[in-house]
């Protein structure tokens, strides 16, 4: 891997490229730590030192890179544009127009990412006014006597809402940047950006604790296991081979080639990881708003909210599973495979064309998605019960799911890199 970066940089247009990402990734994480107008830097760094992260928003802080807490201009982070993407993505199902421009190729894809950036923006606007909201009651920093937001005018909490927006905006733009002028996804590598940012803070905190050398080193050689297992999973496939018959057009034959449809172990990635997370983030929204001394809040708080529940970590892996098996259901369809092959010449050696196809390509689906959501759940659970073991708060937050991000980033944007020097520096058999 570092040999391949080497070479990419010995070569100019992937040098430029690569610097050009990386200075995009710089711009992000400035903008991470710009104040946003109305906003109490001091009172915000004291109280970031007197409480603990709000577990409540855990998933978003997660994307910003520590911003949310910081309520800077980048607070929202990239989690606006994975949530509306999501969305427009389940959208396809239940609208058949959503569909039919999945179908058009290029143009229904651009009518489709234009339509995921405006909810990116509503989107940005109700989140921003429910965190202005959450800050200005005291419930982001619990327990903090300082006041975050002096002016609370309606006119600075309108500035408010429309710097986050704004911030939000830029961070899509600054996504679709990278992936047109630089190197790899540039939405993923935000997201990789903001994750690999809060993990040296996050082993120095672990370190500093009581027995913090022994801990550290627990701590790390987990992180690499589980590393380990996600490069494993995450490259392993089961191929289905495809004959294509010869065919006559005009003069030309064509056809007669063998090829392959590569299925994933896990095709859903870590959506139902953000799925479950989100789910289970909203019966602790509902406690947080209602009455502290109520029997039912107090439940709620001690067995769904709290992360080291039984009853929430039961909840968690039922609910990576469901998701795991609904997300491969919308996004890979049998029907849809089977007859783009019949419509070409494709099948399967021995299943016919058609719906037979179809069939086997369910019954392959449903067998490989029971060990890959298997794996999802213990990649999601395994850091957070080593936490819950060795008495050390959850400082990366759902420690597996940022893991099985993070690598998942890296080995796309070094196959995009491999890729790229293979076209430049293909030898061939001549030379």
């Amino acid at each position: 891997m570092l040999g391949a970066f080497v070479r990419a940089f010995r070569t100019p247009d992937l040098r430029r490229k690569l610097l050009f990402t990386i200075s995009i990734m710089v711009v992000f994480r400035i903008g991470s730590f710009l104040p946003t107008p109305g906003v109490s830097y001091p009172n915000v760094q004291k109280c970031i030192d007197a409480t603990a992260d709000n577990n409540l928003l855990g998933l978003v802080n997660l994307f910003s890179g520590g911003a949310l807490v910081h309520l800077s201009v980048f607070a929202l982070g990239i989690m606006p544009y994975i949530t509306a993407s999501i969305i427009v993505q389940l959208l396809r199902v239940v609208i058949p127009k959503f569909e039919e421009l999945h179908k058009e190729g290029q143009a229904g894809t651009a009518k489709l990412t234009q339509y995921t950036r405006y909810l990116t923006i509503g989107l940005a606007i109700l989140q921003s006014t429910t965190i202005i909201t959450i800050a200005r009651s005291g419930q982001l920093f619990s327990g903090c006597e300082f006041d975050v937001i002096p002016d609370d005018s309606w006119v600075t909490l309108l500035i408010m809402v429309i710097t986050m927006t704004a911030g939000t905006g830029l961070i899509m733009w600054l996504g679709e940047l990278i992936t047109e002028r630089g190197v790899g996804n540039g939405m993923s590598l935000l997201i990789f950006t903001s994750i690999a940012a809060s993990f040296p803070g996050a082993m120095w905190s672990i370190a500093g604790g009581a027995n913090g050398a022994s801990k550290f080193i627990v701590v790390l050689a987990i992180i690499v296991l589980v590393i380990g297992l996600v490069v494993f999973v995450e490259q392993s496939q089961r191929r289905i081979p495809v004959q294509y018959a010869k065919r006559m057009v005009g003069r030309r034959m064509y056809g007669g080639s063998s090829t392959y449809i590569p299925i994933k172990i896990n095709m859903a990635g870590v959506i139902p990881v953000i799925f479950a997370s989100s789910l289970l983030a909203i019966p602790g929204l509902i406690a947080q708003f209602g009455d502290q001394s109520a029997d039912w809040v107090q439940w709620v708080s001690r067995n769904v909210a709290q992360q080291s529940a039984p009853l929430h970590l039961l909840l968690y892996v039922v609910l990576i599973i469901f998701f795991c098996y609904f997300y491969t259901a919308i996004t890979f369809n049998p029907d849809e495979v089977a007859d783009n092959m019949k419509k070409y010449g494709g099948f399967i050696p021995g299943i016919r064309a058609g719906r037979p196809t179809a069939d086997y390509l369910s019954y392959v689906i449903s067998r490989i998605t029971a060990p890959g959501a298997i794996y999802l759940a213990l990649v999601a659970l395994i850091p957070t019960i080593t936490f819950i073991v060795l008495n050390v708060d959850n400082n990366i937050p759902f420690g597996g799911s940022s893991i099985l991000i993070v690598v998942g980033v890296g080995l796309e944007t070094v196959k995009q890199i491999q890729s790229q020097l293979e076209q430049r520096h293909y030898e061939g058999f001549l030379r």
